[in-house]
Parts: structure tokens; C-alpha cells; sequence
């Protein structure tokens, strides 16, 4: 089964690294794209970004996912499990499942 994770914040990475160490194919992961953060506003990658790219997963950071259903079409997962993305999914993304 082809699991796509749509998060963010630390708060995803606990259900992003529980899918991983279960062993679930998560074949991607969709993302909030880099923001400046800190004194000197450096971009900063999101800490499910982070996750996924030190376990090897594909990362995907769309700035409105709702404008670029190709990413989930392309990708055609049986599963997409969300926590805490920050976006809406609208009903064609939804229906890439």
C-alpha cells in the first residue's frame, strides 16, 4: 500500500515516524514550502521535511496544494494520511486516493 503524509510542524513528525518504523510504504511526503525563520531570516526546512529527507522518502512543498493536483495524480497513493499540513485538500486532490 502507497501511503502519501501531508504535514508540517513537530507535531506530524511523531505519526510520520510511526508509519516509517512500522514498516508502511510512505512514498512520499507533502510539506509546507521553506520559510525564513530567526534573526537573519534564513530559509528553514520544516521538521517533517527534515524527517522524511533523513529516512529517504521523496518531498514535495507545493505552495497551494490545491493548485497542483498533478502531484497527487502523479504519485497515485492508496492512502494519504494527514497531521497538521496547514493547507486544504480540495476534492480533486481527495480524490487521487
Amino acid at each position: 500500500m502507497d501511503i502519501v503524509f501531508l504535514g508540517t510542524p513537530d507535531l506530524a513528525v511523531p505519526s510520520l515516524k510511526a508509519l516509517v518504523e512500522n514498516g508502511y510504504n510512505v512514498k512520499a511526503v507533502i510539506t509546507q514550502p521553506d520559510r525564513p525563520k530567526g534573526r537573519g531570516n534564513k530559509l528553514t526546512p520544516s521538521p517533517v521535511k527534515e524527517y522524511a529527507l533523513l529516512k529517504g522518502i521523496s518531498v514535495f512543498q507545493p505552495e497551494k496544494i490545491k493548485n497542483e493536483p498533478e502531484i497527487l495524480n502523479s504519485l497515485k497513493p492508496d492512502l494519504m494520511i494527514t497531521a497538521a499540513f496547514g493547507q486544504i485538500l480540495s476534492k480533486e486532490n481527495q480524490r487521487s486516493c
